[in-house]
């Protein structure tokens, strides 16, 4: 049985002895546009690519840095190879969670030069808290016991086919990663 799954690009990638050569932009925002938020216990399609869209444009509304904001669009880039276990459940699953930090923390090398500092992963999960209040509200009309955290951009919950989240992610990725550089 192999240790690999095979990705869009027809790569073969270990989630559990990840390999930065094997990690390629173009399958993460492909399988993230087609991974469903809350795993499918939704009133719609919202994709995991369309969350990390606009976590990555409230970074840059707030004015985070340039890794803050890269952060924000790939802090889910995981799920793209290990698929995603809802909160409540994730956390009785220790060996899964050091296993999706691994691979994010390879991800962040990769894309980053570095894993985020404790600061930068700081504003990434308030960002992600921040917006699961309205993923909540939205797509499930979950009552919030806080008040809705203040937003610096307006989005919508409008559903897109994979092929725009998708062509948005790269484009979004582009644009971060010339931020980065400059």
């Amino acid at each position: 049985m192999a240790n690999y799954i095979t990705t869009y690009s027809g790569t073969h990638f270990e989630p559990t002895n990840p390999d930065p050569n094997a990690l390629h932009i173009t399958d993460i925002a492909h399988a993230l546009s087609l991974l469903c938020r809350g795993n499918g216990h939704v009133k719609t399609f919202f994709s995991v690519g369309q969350h990390c869209i606009h976590c990555c444009l409230e970074a840059e509304a707030r004015g985070y840095s340039p890794r803050v904001i890269l952060g924000c669009l790939l802090h889910d880039a995981s799920e793209a190879y290990m698929s995603d276990v809802p909160r409540p459940f994730k956390q009785y699953l220790e060996q899964y969670k050091q296993l999706e930090e691994q691979l994010l923390r390879v991800i962040y090398e990769k894309y980053l030069g570095t894993p985020l500092t404790g600061e930068e992963e700081r504003q990434v999960k308030e960002i992600d808290d921040d917006m699961l209040y309205f993923d909540l509200r939205e797509l499930l009309n979950e009552p919030q016991e806080r008040p809705a955290p203040p937003m610096k951009t307006s989005f919508s919950y409008e559903v897109l086919p994979f092929e725009t989240v998708e062509k948005h992610y790269l484009e979004l990725y582009k644009k971060c990663r010339e931020l980065l550089n400059s």
